[in-house]
């Protein structure tokens, strides 16, 4: 006699319905989820079903639990929220550390595999970069810059490094690497940029490294 599959339990199915909104970019990171009788009537579930799928997701850190204000999204996957969380718990420098592995492999499989259209991109993204540098926009320079480094992560052709780089968001970069710019910090160094698509235009995998290398060296040095 077969056996009939057993079904899920209802808040599993919540969840994913959730995470899926997240993901399909229904709601942005920052944003306040609908409230609770309007996802109960979208998704014909109770009120506590709902609870404990949101409860699920605050856990992983891709949702932010406000009491007498909402629920808000957090990050856009488990990974993301994971890394924020730990983030938390650790230093600059220890973070700036986890770049030396993920950017210098990156560099390196980027060299082997990047394709004439990928260069250009990079080149594209590092004249904005250095226009918003001349005109003092931080916000502008520091989007520009993660926008580049995320497109050597992309450009290694492994999805899953490319997955755990964007994961890092605003922990890499944006207002946390714009409240640590000093005077004398040079925003355009080409060690890690320019000198790095040279080296994957070339092909030259250790070249790529260490130029990355070189610039990750660089913002230590900065590091209070």
């Amino acid at each position: 006699m077969s056996k009939t599959p057993l079904r899920p339990p209802l808040s599993e199915e919540v969840v994913a319905k959730l995470q899926s909104a997240v993901a399909k970019g229904r709601w942005k990171v920052g944003d306040r989820i609908p409230a609770e009788p309007e996802l109960m009537a979208e998704m014909g579930v109770s009120r506590g079903t709902l609870r404990e799928a949101i409860k699920a997701l605050a856990s992983t850190g891709i949702f932010e639990v406000r009491r007498g204000d909402g629920t808000y999204v957090r990050a856009t996957s488990e990974i993301s929220g994971t890394v924020q969380r730990v983030y938390r718990d650790h230093s600059d420098q220890d973070v700036l550390q986890v770049r030396f592995a993920l950017d210098t492999q990156s560099a390196r499989l980027a060299a082997r595999a990047a394709e004439p259209k990928v260069i250009d991109k990079l080149r594209a993204l590092l004249s904005q970069r250095s226009e918003a540098w001349e005109a003092r926009d931080y916000p502008a320079w520091a989007q520009a810059d993660w926008q580049f480094h995320l497109e050597v992560a992309q450009a290694s052709g492994v999805p899953l490094m490319h997955e755990i780089y964007e994961s890092f968001g605003d922990v890499f970069h944006g207002t946390k690497m714009v409240q640590r710019l000093a005077d004398g910090f040079d925003g355009c160094l080409r060690a890690g940029h320019e000198a790095l698509v040279e080296a994957i235009e070339a092909g030259d995998p250790e070249r790529a490294a260490r130029s990355v290398i070189e610039n990750l060296d660089y913002c230590i040095s900065w590091m209070p």
